[in-house]
């Protein structure tokens, strides 16, 4: 029989052609922490069943890697549906939103869902993990998909697919029942070790395991005000009509996009103007405005917005940028591999930065300091600041919503705002849209806009973005007097003119291909619509360009 070579940590070793990677996984399983569940090859991601028939290079995918926590994530889902339609095939399950450590799902029909129902979903789905039955892919036509989904009543799937751009789509069956996804699943159930469902009412959330930690489930925590967030949100985009990528796409070939982009904006301006009136209300009223969230959410944009509605109400808004009170360069702590963590608590000078928020609050003047990046040293600005009784400070930072921040100011002279894009409408009932896919391609282009910045080296530096906000931001988020959602249901549209293209020239060359790929494939969803109607106050103008606040 033929042989072939593998490269695999960097050795190279001799195999027979048609190997499948489940076969070479078993073989080197004891390298990984965690069960493997995909490999990459050549950079691009493929499932366990794949059969190797040329030279390669591979690396397994287990679940200490964000794309395993996909995989198993997505599998999972699978088994759930499946779950709810051999128990309630008059009801439809629904993916809708992150919630604790896992996902917020719904269950729709005619009768509430009880936690008895849940109990019962949970048991279908131990016995479907017990099971260990394989997920077995196929390819067939976008359109005899579309004809399946219309005669069988899912009009999610059916509306996604008639703009997609691709002439076939992978679907799954598992023991009978057939979905489509958007990515890939594990070889069999019996990978679905640790879940569990928690009943929370009307609905249901799924736990799994984080990233590293794949036989555990975290602890609940409850989330009352990002669930309320998301909730008011999903309810809006109901009632415009745009649940699903399929919705808005209809929209902008009606070529009504123009009228979506308004009304999105109004929304936005109208939650602006009600969080400004919290903030002055007379009985209630704050000096100090603290706005924090992840990157990209659009922080900067907002408190720009919010600062004008300050003004309609009469007051005069003064901003502190956290940035100037960086300690020293050498005091500055570092990061796991060595290199500064300007994103630590401790990269501030809380002391100082409270001392003059509190001198400030007695009416007294302070000098307001300026960091030096290029020296990495503290300096003297010669900026004098002093608050009169209708000034309102607003400091926009990341540890905006942590108490010891501001430790020194009481609880009554502060506003807490947390900014996210979060995004409320799904690609269909199954495939959600995780808030920091939009965050990431808001990133990707403005960086590439305004700082020089390749896609691939926005992407590179994206896990540690992010372990910066699971460490800093979002233990704090439910800190928050107030949520702003800065997610817009148009905006992807517009990002994918943008981003497509800078995605497009990254080749499997780049060790991060399959996480280009996976952003082209979610780009290829959205119809594209240009930006003349936006207006030039818009968050999304701080990341395409246009806005007249930079």
């Amino acid at each position: 029989m033929d042989k072939i070579r593998i490269t695999f940590n960097n050795e190279e070793y001799e195999i027979e052609k048609k190997t499948t990677l489940l076969e070479l996984a078993k073989r080197f399983q004891s390298s990984y922490k965690s069960n493997i569940v995909a490999a990459r090859v050549n950079n691009d991601i493929r499932e366990l069943s794949y059969e190797l028939t040329e030279d390669v290079r591979l690396r397994f995918i287990d679940l200490t890697d964000e794309d395993g926590m996909r995989i198993y994530r997505r599998s999972l889902y699978f088994i759930f549906i499946k779950a709810v339609n051999e128990l309630f095939p008059e009801r439809n399950a629904v993916i809708s939103h992150p919630m604790s450590n896992g996902v917020y799902c719904e269950i729709r029909g005619d009768e509430e869902l009880t936690e008895i129902d849940v109990e019962a979903v949970q048991k279908k789905m131990n016995e479907i993990v017990a099971c260990a039955l394989p997920f077995e892919k196929k390819t067939v036509s976008t359109e005899a998909a579309r004809e399946l989904y219309k005669k069988t009543g899912r009009l999610d799937k059916y509306e996604v697919l008639e703009h997609r751009q691709k002439p076939y789509v992978t679907v799954y069956n598992c023991g009978g029942y057939e979905d489509y996804y958007y990515g890939y699943m594990v070889p069999d159930t019996g990978y679905i070790k640790c879940f569990s469902l928690r009943y929370h009412q009307p609905g249901v959330v799924i736990q799994f395991p984080v990233k590293g930690k794949p036989d555990e489930l975290p602890t609940f925590e409850e989330q009352k005000k990002l669930f309320k967030v998301f909730i008011e949100y999903k309810k809006w985009v109901r009632i415009l009509g745009v649940e699903n990528v399929g919705a808005l796409n209809d929209i902008v070939k009606a070529g009504e996009i123009g009228d979506l982009i308004r009304v999105s904006e109004a929304l936005h301006e109208k939650k602006i103007a009600e969080i400004a009136d919290k903030i002055t209300n007379h009985e209630e009223e704050k000096r100090i405005v603290l706005i924090s969230g992840p990157s990209s959410s659009g922080k900067t944009t907002f408190a720009n917005r919010l600062g004008i509605q300050l003004r309609v109400n009469g007051y005069a808004p003064k901003t502190i940028s956290l940035d100037n009170y960086f300690v020293n360069r050498e005091e500055t702590p570092r990061d796991e591999d060595g290199e500064y963590d300007y994103e630590a608590l401790e990269a501030i000078d809380v002391e100082l930065f409270n001392k003059h928020l509190a001198a400030l609050l007695e009416g007294f003047e302070v000098e307001v300091p300026v960091y030096n990046f290029e020296t990495g040293s503290r300096e003297a600005s010669g900026q004098r600041m002093k608050m009169n009784k209708n000034t309102i400070l607003v400091i926009e930072g990341i540890h905006g919503l942590n108490d010891k921040l501001t430790a020194s100011i009481s609880p009554e002279d502060k506003y807490k705002i947390y900014v996210s894009a979060l995004t409320s409408m799904n690609i269909d009932d199954h495939n959600r849209i995780p808030s920091t896919d939009t965050r990431i391609i808001r990133r990707i282009v403005r960086d590439n806009q305004f700082r020089g910045c390749s896609a691939i080296n926005t992407i590179n530096r994206w896990p540690s973005v992010r372990r910066g906000e699971e460490k800093n931001i979002f233990p704090y988020q439910e800190n928050a007097d107030i949520m702003f959602n800065s997610s817009l249901v148009y905006e992807l549209c517009l990002l994918k003119t943008l981003a497509e293209p800078l995605l497009l020239q990254l080749g499997p060359e780049n060790e991060r291909y399959s996480e280009v790929k996976r952003l082209i494939e979610f780009l290829s969803y959205f119809l594209p619509v240009d930006g003349k109607d936006v207006p030039n106050n818009s968050i999304v103008k701080e990341f395409v360009g246009g806005s007249c606040f930079f």
